[in-house]
């Protein structure tokens, strides 16, 4: 386990670069699919791309208590993992507004609502993957969507089982993007090290 987080961490700061414009065009491409998908101009300001302690987190979302939409996908195919897509609850209320075109009623949301959410998720989540997969010419293929509204710190505790294997070290894409309203989105990329140099060698940078 120790050798894996090492490998993480070397493998993550060496070539933090093709990181970070893999965060950036597969960000870029999610927000041209959700802006598509819900009919509306949206601009994104440069993704944030860190790696973190899996204990840095929550503060990196709004807070362990700060109440977020996650979307989880298993990534299988040339490389396993997984991918979580995080939305504050607010901010995902007013996309599924936008998709649906019209105001949600209450303060939770109804089947149809969470299925709106779902395509939402969907969408973005398999744009950034399909970035990923033009960038390195490996198949990645998503599983069907699982969605969970709830504090960051219980929507958190579905793959820190994952993180347990891996070491403590998170690739965090945050993407800010916005119509009318400014919206906080987090991707946490979490391949496993074998997939970690699949990607870096189908790029060139390691033989």
């Amino acid at each position: 386990m120790a050798d894996n987080k090492l490998d993480i961490e070397e493998m993550s700061e060496q070539y933090s670069d093709v990181l970070k414009e893999i965060g950036n065009i597969g960000a870029g491409n999610a927000m041209t699919a959700l802006a598509q998908l819900i009919q509306s101009k949206i601009d994104m300001k440069v993704p944030q791309v860190k790696l973190l302690e899996f204990y840095e987190l929550g503060a990196e979302v709004g807070g362990e208590e700060q109440i977020m939409a996650s979307i989880y996908l298993a990534v299988e195919g040339d490389i396993t993992g997984s991918i979580l897509f995080l939305l504050e609850k607010q901010s995902a209320r007013h996309l599924v507004s936008k998709l649906m075109g019209m105001e949600l009623a209450g303060d939770d949301f109804s089947e149809i609502e969470v299925s709106a959410l779902k395509e939402i998720g969907n969408i973005i989540t398999g744009s950034y993957l399909n970035a990923l997969s033009s960038m390195t010419g490996l198949t990645i293929y998503p599983s069907v969507p699982d969605l969970s509204i709830d504090m960051a710190a219980a929507v958190l505790s579905v793959p820190a089982i994952e993180f347990g294997i891996l070491g403590d070290k998170i690739l965090l894409i945050q993407t800010q993007f916005f119509d009318e309203t400014e919206i906080n989105g987090y991707f946490i990329l979490l391949p496993d090290v074998d997939s970690y140099e699949k990607i870096l060698t189908s790029l060139g940078l390691l033989s």
